[in-house]
């Protein structure tokens, strides 16, 4: 009975979804879309075939809202991301020691 009980909040029962965080071999770990901390699960409780980062709704994927998530994502980072001056050159390397004048 726990189990089952658990089972319907965890796989974001009644309307409510989760992010699969973390999958191990015997549990899950999953956190609420809404807000609200993470929760450690058994890994039976969500569909067999749910990954980290999948979106989890009414016990079943919910591959449209997990699209948006990732895409949310990748946006947020590349606004993170710092832009390259033009002229640098980060794939060659350092051409030497960075320290050969402090060295002689």
């Amino acid at each position: 009975m726990m189990l089952g009980a658990l089972g319907a909040v965890a796989c974001g029962g009644a309307g409510s979804a989760v992010q699969v965080e973390v999958l191990e071999d015997e549990v899950a770990r999953v956190v609420p879309l809404g807000g609200g901390p993470a929760r450690t699960v058994p890994r039976a409780t969500l569909p067999s075939n749910a990954r980290e980062g999948d979106v989890v709704r009414d016990g079943r994927l919910d591959a449209e809202h997990g699209a948006r998530l990732a895409r949310e994502v990748a946006e947020w980072r590349a606004r993170l991301a710092v832009p390259v001056p033009d002229g640098l050159d980060l794939g060659s390397g350092a051409s030497g020691s960075l320290t050969a004048d402090k060295e002689r």
